[in-house]
């Protein structure tokens, strides 16, 4: 699917904006539903256009000692309801997982914003400083419908436009090598 993206072609048409992935979705107003599917699946279902994602876990991962995902591109995000909240440790150890299986790891591409800056404003993309992944901040006491932050969330869909256009042009990278080597 994602050797399929066309960026120039979403801007031509007007799409350069819009969601991608899981904070795409949480963005959209409406109800979500997460429980498991099964033991190593989660499932999350919206009204938000009747949308469900399934994120695998556990047996879904290759065999001891297989790289079965090599060549595969990850990237994360965390929410927490504390600014600090241990969000850095559940990105390592999510990006120590992709590198075990030799996955392209992308980073989030963006300097930090209003927690290292005397300038900063809270409206800041990246208000929390990661470099791993995207961060997010969410009072354990409000509901989705009001948090994370509009910035934290635009920091995610940032993060998720980056995935995909790594992934677009490792597909295309991939497309021309083969090209190459069918000619030589």
């Amino acid at each position: 699917m994602a050797d399929t993206w066309d960026p120039a072609k979403d801007e031509k048409e007007g799409n350069a904006c819009r969601a991608y992935g899981a904070a795409g979705i949480m963005r959209v107003p409406g109800r979500v539903h997460v429980t498991w599917q099964d033991e190593n699946t989660l499932k999350i279902e919206t009204d938000a256009g009747t949308q469900t994602r399934l994120l695998h876990f556990g047996d879904a991962q290759p065999p001891p000692g297989e790289q079965g995902w090599q060549g595969k591109v990850a990237a994360a995000f965390t929410n927490s309801a504390g600014v600090n909240g241990d969000k850095l440790n559940a990105l390592t150890s999510i990006a120590a997982l992709a590198a075990q299986h030799g996955m392209h790891w992308v980073n989030l591409g963006l300097m930090p914003g209003w927690l290292y800056s005397s300038t900063g404003s809270p409206d800041d993309l990246n208000r929390l400083g990661g470099f791993l992944g995207a961060m997010a901040q969410s009072p354990s006491d409000l509901g989705a419908d009001v948090a994370p932050s509009e910035a934290d969330l635009r920091t995610a869909e940032h993060l998720g436009r980056r995935v995909a256009q790594t992934t677009s042009q490792l597909a295309r990278g991939r497309a021309a090598t083969q090209a190459d080597l069918a000619v030589a």
